[in-house]
């Protein structure tokens, strides 16, 4: 799989809304609900050109000790996937990523907000360069491959299959959109990176440790990549 992190944009952003229903909606909030738990906080999107993009913010709770962050929107969009892999399914998506109980959520400096603007940039990037998003891609921050901010060295992410609290797949079908695949956005550093576009993914992730597969970001982790 090819390293999506040096797209040449289209020159114009697509001139149509793609939507979920208020049918879909609701399918989709109750299906959140029942695999990470309630919620009452969401980053609403006020504008919206191609996609309405919503984060929805499942807290921690005693069980689940930790912040789920679920895009809410990705998967109206019918992404550009290559003919081969048309038989799996992979043409929508939503992306997640999980967060320590201690991180500010609610803060908008870029140490604090980096993990939801990798969630919202990476959940557009599909419609921006007529693309597609799926297990094992890697988008970097940048063509420098630039820290994402100054409390890390993290400068990419990886996609891989999401689970629920219980560490279970997700699995979400609507009789309307078809199968909604769920990614983990897992942060690299750059130097699991390079080895990641040398081998491959499972490759990279076989150097990890048991501690460190979990998937919850830990900003201070080891770098496996040196």
């Amino acid at each position: 799989m090819g390293l999506f992190d040096r797209f040449k944009k289209k020159d114009s952003m697509a001139n149509s809304m793609h939507l979920y229903s208020e049918e879909e909606l609701d399918q989709y909030d109750s299906y959140i609900i029942e695999q990470f738990g309630e919620y009452k906080e969401v980053f609403h999107e006020i504008v919206s050109p191609d996609i309405h993009l919503d984060v929805i913010i499942v807290p921690p709770t005693e069980d689940s000790n930790y912040y789920k962050l679920i895009t809410m929107g990705m998967g109206a969009y019918k992404m550009n996937v290559p003919d081969k892999f048309k038989q799996y399914e992979l043409e929508r998506a939503e992306l997640v990523i999980y967060l320590p109980p201690t991180w500010n959520i609610k803060s908008d400096k870029e140490e604090d907000y980096w993990p939801i603007r990798q969630l919202k940039s990476l959940a557009r990037l599909p419609i921006q360069c007529d693309t597609w998003l799926g297990f094992g891609h890697t988008v970097s921050s940048d063509e420098e491959n630039s820290a994402y901010a100054d409390n890390t060295n993290f400068c990419s992410m990886m996609l891989l299959t999401a689970v629920n609290i219980k560490y279970e797949k997700l699995d979400l079908r609507m009789k309307t959109k078809g199968k909604i695949n769920f990614y983990q956005l897992f942060p690299l550093y750059k130097e699991e990176l390079d080895y990641k576009m040398a081998h491959d993914a499972n490759a990279l992730l076989d150097l990890f440790s048991d501690d460190d597969i979990v998937p919850i970001v830990n900003i201070n982790r080891k770098n496996y990549g040196v």
